[in-house]
């Protein structure tokens, strides 16, 4: 598969044989880009070869990160799967309509899923830029880590060889900023408003980090818009001194 394919981002998975047959459910459809935050059992773990049904190169090949912003930190794209509100807002998209964007995206993309349990926490979901929800029972709204992960997987692999990538623009625009661009922004405006007691009362600061990520998270800036943005910031941050004549 070429390299712009999906990484899927398994986030504190909890049981090795889920683990494996996510990887199964992704080699089905061609992708082989598994990355792991902080799993429950460490890794490599003895359950997932043998539910990975011959996906081994899913496994072998599986990345380990402590955190979820360091998983996606080269992906312009982050999609979060959840079937929740989650006290974020942000676009809502279908299986079928985040692969048509992925497919046809500039930059990296990563598909993430939740412990086994309790899915995505409120704060992994900010993270993203866009969630992925599926239409299905409201009376039973429960789909194992294998399931969400086919259901993207296939859209994805559907899409792809179809061929549905957009034509070249005649003045083409940047791609979104990878993450990690997007998080120093993130933590330089957060530098900047602790100190002058934008997050008080405290009790609310959770709430309001989140709307502030939203808020940075929606527009899909590109790296230059990030540089500019976080230019102006610094200079925002000197004193004031003499100016240069007009």
């Amino acid at each position: 598969m070429v390299n712009n394919t999906p990484v899927i981002v398994l986030v504190r998975p909890q049981l090795g044989e889920n683990i494996g047959k996510a990887a199964r459910a992704m080699l089905n459809f061609g992708l082989t880009r598994m990355r792991l935050v902080s799993p429950r059992d460490g890794w490599p773990n003895p359950s997932a070869g043998p539910a990975a049904a011959g996906a081994d190169v899913v496994l072998a090949n599986a990345e380990v990160y402590e955190t979820l912003a360091e998983a996606v930190a080269d992906c312009a794209h982050v999609y979060a799967t959840t079937v929740r509100k989650r006290g974020v807002t942000k676009p809502v998209l279908t299986p079928e309509e985040a692969a048509r964007e992925a497919v046809s995206a500039v930059g990296g993309t990563a598909f993430v899923f939740g412990p086994e349990r309790s899915g995505l926490e409120t704060d992994d979901v900010a993270l993203a830029r866009s969630i992925i929800t599926v239409p299905i029972n409201p009376e039973f709204g429960s789909l194992n880590l294998a399931q969400a992960v086919i259901l993207c997987a296939y859209e994805w692999s559907k899409h792809a060889s179809a061929g549905l990538t957009q034509p070249p623009a005649e003045d083409p625009l940047l791609p979104p900023a990878p993450q990690e661009e997007l998080e120093g922004l993130i933590g330089h405006f957060t530098q900047l408003l602790e100190p002058r007691g934008y997050f008080e009362p405290y009790s609310r600061a959770d709430v309001t980090h989140r709307t502030l990520r939203t808020m940075l998270t929606k527009p899909g800036w590109n790296h230059l818009e990030v540089r500019t943005m976080r230019g102006v910031l610094t200079t925002l941050m000197r004193k004031p001194g003499p100016r240069e004549p007009k």
